[in-house]
């Protein structure tokens, strides 16, 4: 499944068509196979390393991850991988991540810094709100992450073409999750 993701992301990437919306040839991957790792979980409940290998739990969490329009489901995952994690059964990382992810998409701080986007004054990528910037390094270091890459300081303004666009690509998406339930 995450051979499956990767794939179809260079595909995309090398055409020139990520960035901006959801591409539905993407969003039809990461549906298809959030429903196969529900299939997995209902049978064998959180692909974990002593049952899936290290290979099968990060890929488990890297399709959970990337299950963007399922709040239900990421919710869900996020606690059955943090469960796994306190039992050391999960690199606590991988609850880190989606936990961001979510907080993300719900329009809260994130805790570990692992979300950046793109900022719509000077086109920069920078980590999405953070909730205790003074002690993010910490909390990173607790679930095995390394510190917080730089932070780029600002950069000329971007055109005002450019701007609005960056705009409309953060307003869509913030519709999109609205739309799948994850504000609401």
């Amino acid at each position: 499944m995450r051979q499956e993701d990767l794939r179809v992301r260079g595909e995309l990437d090398a055409a020139g068509q990520l960035g901006g919306e959801y591409v539905p040839r993407m969003e039809e991957v990461h549906r298809r196979n959030a429903a196969r790792l529900r299939e997995l979980i209902a049978r064998y409940n959180w692909p974990t390393e002593d049952v899936a290998g290290k290979d099968g739990a990060e890929s488990a969490w890297f399709v959970a991850q990337h299950a963007v329009g399922e709040p239900h489901f990421q919710r869900e995952a996020l606690r059955l991988l943090q469960a796994c994690a306190e039992s050391a059964v999960v690199p606590r990382w991988h609850a880190a991540y989606l936990e961001d992810r979510v907080a993300m998409q719900e329009g809260r701080p994130q805790r570990f810094g692992t979300q950046w986007m793109d900022d719509p004054r000077d086109g920069r990528v920078r980590p999405w709100t953070l909730a205790d910037p003074t002690n993010v390094n910490e909390l990173r270091r607790q679930v095995g992450l390394t510190p917080l890459r730089e932070v780029p300081a600002p950069g000329p303004d971007l055109p005002p073409d450019a701007r609005r666009e960056q705009e409309r690509i953060q307003t869509w998406w913030r519709e999109w999750l609205d739309s799948k339930g994850w504000r609401s």
